[in-house]
């Protein structure tokens, strides 16, 4: 089994160097070359990360083992550590994570622990879906328009462009504007 461990900070004035040790020092011999580090907010969910998504897709493979300090290191919020565990799982790859009572989350009570995060990322969800209903309520009771902002002006532009005999590009090229915008107001009657 070869072990490969992931380690991240945020900021260039931070290190890798402490979780590297603390990984070695808890008996894990990681050779310096199996060992990723990058630099990259905890807000980038973890395939969006270069280095993260290179080792997952094209350097570890079934039966190999990822060893991780933190859980945060494996995700920026709840869902993204469970969908990312659940990558890596069904790719046979075994994963460890330091700072959990359970570290080896491919066992029977790594897999508990993994289920009851599933069971938190779902009340995460429904709770972040609840918010946004109740936001776009309360948006409406207080008068607010929701969605796209009306583009006042860009039908009558886009119909006089029309009138005087340009085709959809040009009027797009002369206005500056998208070709699918000219193509949404080519049509429109103008409202006053």
């Amino acid at each position: 089994m070869r072990i490969f461990s992931y380690c991240r900070v945020s900021t260039t004035e931070q290190t890798t160097e402490n979780q590297i040790l603390a990984i070695r020092q808890k008996g894990y011999e990681v050779n310096d070359s199996r060992v990723v580090s990058e630099t990259v907010s905890g807000s980038v969910e973890a395939m969006k990360r270069e280095m993260f998504k290179m080792l997952i897709n094209h350097q570890m493979e079934s039966g190999d083992l990822l060893v991780v300090l933190k859980l945060d290191r494996l995700g920026r919020d709840n869902i993204d550590v469970q969908n990312t565990i659940n990558l890596l799982t069904d790719k046979g790859i075994k994963v460890v994570c330091l700072d959990l009572p359970v570290a080896d989350l491919s066992s029977a009570e790594g897999k508990l622990m993994l289920q009851m995060f599933s069971a938190f990322a779902e009340f995460e969800r429904n709770r972040i879906r609840e918010r946004t209903k109740e936001g776009l309520v309360r948006a409406q009771a207080q008068g607010k328009k929701l969605g796209r902002p009306k583009a006042y002006g860009t039908t009558s532009a886009v119909q006089a462009k029309k009138a005087a005999g340009l085709s959809q590009r040009k009027a797009a090229e002369t206005l500056g504007l998208g070709i699918a915008t000219v193509k949404r107001h080519w049509n429109e009657t103008v409202s006053v």
